[in-house]
């Protein structure tokens, strides 16, 4: 199992609507992909998005990582050593997570194949399907609801809500005019992605329990380095608070659980550079009994797919946002993960189950 060749290529695939968030909008999802291929032949792939905003990576500095980096670190490299493999890819350079994620989720495909396993079961096989919800970008909220009842037509019971633009009472009304549209038997999940200080936080998380708007968890709601915010909206609040942007690594985990600064994290492969590091995380936060959700930036089904088997693979990630493929107007992939509505199913091929990268979105 000898690494022979890295390679890295761009693709691009425009949305079917602007992605809006209190950080960005992002009309187009791009991504450098990575194929590995080993002596005997087989090949592994991975992705890895430019979220300048969360990781602070471009297409350019992605594709240098894995060229200039980590291809000579790791071509001759034996992968049925794979624990010094992963070591050596972490420790080759800071932060680069989006990049360091693609070259770990092709080495896991690999891996997985080998095994003669899809890999959620080379990793565990905690579940066989999951359920994700969908998200609605922040806008009016007309729109918003307009947007909601669309998804619920479509057969998602679980929406994840952008909100933390503007003012608070903006944040409110956009709650409001969604749930007049949806009812109360659908789930609502907000993510304010930073957008609010501590005490703007827990002002309308408190509004929003009084007027009983039955949201089920609030999604980083304030910036990713106030750690003492966060515990601060988690411990005078009731609604279930979740990190996101304010983790990143294992220690950041340790140290959000350890101050019991929220209640929930959300795991993301670009975030933790990788399955390899995203399973410490899981397994920290299991040692604690806290729940996680596993979630992806605006990535093709390639990097949703591994997150999905990832997340398939743990008992304590119960929470799941892998709706970003439904978003795009095109599939480069032939495999894969599948989707019948909110539901993901998973291929029983091994590996990610990935058969061919198309040229083109169909």
């Amino acid at each position: 199992m000898i690494i022979r060749s890295i390679e890295t290529f761009q693709v691009a695939v425009p949305l079917k609507k602007a992605f809006k968030t209190a950080l960005r909008t992002v009309t187009v999802a791009e991504a450098m992909y990575v194929r590995i291929q080993l002596d005997d032949g087989r090949e592994g792939v991975g992705e890895a998005p430019p979220t300048h905003v969360i990781t602070g990576e471009s297409l350019a500095s992605i594709q240098f990582a894995i060229e200039g980096v980590f291809k000579p670190l790791l071509i001759g490299k034996d992968l049925r050593y794979h624990e010094q493999i992963f070591q050596a890819l972490h420790r080759s350079m800071v932060h680069n997570t989006s990049a360091k994620a693609a070259v770990d989720m092709a080495l896991y495909d690999l891996l997985a194949q080998d095994a003669d396993l899809p890999l959620y079961q080379y990793l565990g096989g905690a579940k066989s399907e999951l359920t994700t919800d969908y998200t609605v970008s922040v806008n009016e909220p007309a729109e918003m609801a307009d947007d909601a009842t669309r998804y619920v037509q479509d057969g998602f019971h679980i929406l994840k809500v952008k909100v933390g633009i503007g003012e608070i009472e903006d944040d409110i009304k956009r709650i409001k005019a969604i749930r007049n549209a949806v009812g109360f038997d659908i789930k609502l999940r907000l993510d304010a992605n930073q957008g609010w200080t501590a005490k703007e936080a827990v002002r309308a998380i408190r509004q929003m329990e009084d007027e009983q708007l039955n949201i089920e968890l609030i999604e980083q709601p304030v910036l990713a380095h106030d750690i003492e915010g966060l515990k601060y909206v988690t411990a005078h609040t009731l609604t279930p608070i979740m990190a996101d942007e304010s983790v990143f690594s294992l220690y950041d985990a340790k140290r959000v659980i350890e101050m019991r600064a929220a209640d929930l994290i959300n795991i993301k492969l670009m975030k933790a550079g990788g399955i390899y590091q995203a399973l410490k995380i899981a397994t920290l936060a299991a040692s604690h009994d806290m729940n996680c959700m596993t979630g992806s930036m605006i990535e093709t089904k390639l990097g949703v797919g591994a997150a999905a088997h990832f997340a398939a693979s743990q008992s304590n990630i119960i929470y799941y946002d892998f709706d970003a493929p439904l978003m795009l107007k095109g599939d480069l992939l032939d495999g894969s993960i599948q989707y019948e509505g909110a539901k993901i199913i998973f291929a029983s091929s091994p590996g990610l189950g990935i058969k061919r990268i198309k040229k083109g979105v169909n």
